[in-house]
């Protein structure tokens, strides 16, 4: 996704690639083996200083003027040698983004300023489920110093990493629920051990039990709805991006065994087979290409219809992603189900993408309800 894209975003692409290159790929393996081994602080760290969690920041405080493509772009080379830092960079993006809807474009600004470091300036989310499909939120009393959070929140992404969480709560009064922002070191804060994902380890997530929680709300009481599908809007385009990156890392993987392994007294390329495999592989991972940088294009212009171009993308490359990465370990034969090859990884990679932003199937009801009420459908 580089045919039409500015300067700018050419130079953050080629940085987003070399970083991947340098700091992803060697270790990618043992980095999947998070929670039975550290997390990687260093790269999280040195993510941070190359600016690739201030993407959706505004433009003041560091952040692209074209911030959906940015980041799209950023995910996509992030995603090709491991989806891991990738989901890491889309919670952090994900959080901003429902800030900046409630009106506090100010606020990132003030949180970008702080320490400098990735505990201090990432935001954790449940970034799995959409608030609103969910019994179990947790519950806000307003008190006379602000708001008390108590309940479960479960699956909060970068819960167990960070030090600040953007989370969803229930009020007394106005329907819907609330966003507040919870320092997850106060007291009352329960932090459970990572919960073993099948994807993306070194994106952990915990369950968080809160006990009487100062929480600071996010915009308005009862909002939380409209400020988190807006940025579903935006962002749901930057998990295709995701899924993307995710297939193109599976096809280059097996292109490249495949020109190296033989069978027959012929390299595993030359047969007709297996061509079909990586035939199928890369046609999906060009049009997901397509697909991603059209529907991210439209985000930032705000072209009629964007909102439904981003999640329509959403919910066809990650179909495209699981399909493809499938593809990826067949090519491989039985090397491409052993831990010892990124293939297996990236197929449950693109399982767990694909369930970002809420369950596939509620999504698709979502973007069909939106025709039934007057949207046009392309």
């Amino acid at each position: 996704m580089k045919a039409d894209v500015s300067e700018e975003l050419k130079l953050l692409d080629e940085m987003a690639r070399d970083f991947a290159a340098k700091e992803l790929v060697d270790e990618r393996e043992e980095h999947d083996r998070f929670p039975f081994a550290p997390l990687y602080d260093s790269v999280l760290s040195k993510a941070l200083e190359v600016g690739f969690f201030a993407v959706m920041l505004p433009e003041e405080a560091g952040g692209s003027a074209e911030p959906v493509s940015a980041l799209c772009l950023v995910l996509d080379e992030i995603c090709q040698a491991d989806a891991s830092l990738g989901a890491t960079i889309f919670t952090n993006a994900l959080a901003q983004e429902i800030i900046r809807q409630a009106g506090g474009a100010s606020l990132l600004a003030e949180m970008a300023s702080e320490d400098g470091s990735f505990q201090q300036s990432l935001i954790a989310f449940p970034s799995y489920n959409n608030p609103g499909e969910v019994d179990h939120c947790a519950r806000a009393a307003r008190d006379a110093g602000g708001y008390e959070l108590s309940g479960d929140v479960p699956y909060v992404v970068l819960g167990g990493v960070v030090n600040r969480a953007l989370l969803p709560a229930k009020t007394e009064g106005p329907d819907g629920y609330s966003f507040f922002l919870v320092d997850l070191k106060s007291q009352g804060v329960e932090v459970s051990e990572p919960v073993l994902s099948l994807g993306m380890h070194s994106c952990p997530a915990v369950d968080l039990a809160l006990g009487g929680v100062i929480g600071t709300l996010v915009g308005t009481e009862g909002e939380g709805s409209a400020y988190y599908e807006a940025a579903v809007d935006r962002l749901s385009v930057a998990a295709a991006a995701m899924a993307a990156g995710t297939m193109k890392g599976s096809f280059t993987g097996a292109f490249e065994y495949s020109k190296e392994r033989e069978q027959g007294g012929r390299h595993i390329v030359d047969w007709s087979g297996l061509r079909i495999i990586l035939a199928d592989m890369a046609v999906k991972a060009r049009a997901a290409d397509m697909l991603v940088e059209k529907a991210a294009g439209a985000v930032d212009r705000e072209e009629p219809g964007w909102q439904q171009q981003s999640r329509a993308a959403a919910l066809v490359v990650g179909g495209m992603a699981t399909d493809a990465t499938t593809d990826g370990i067949q090519a491989l034969g039985g090397y491409g189900y052993m831990k010892d090859y990124p293939q297996e990884k990236r197929f449950r990679d693109a399982k767990q993408i694909q369930s970002l932003l809420g369950i596939t199937h509620m999504r698709r009801l979502e973007f069909i309800q939106r025709v039934v009420d007057g949207e046009a459908a392309w």
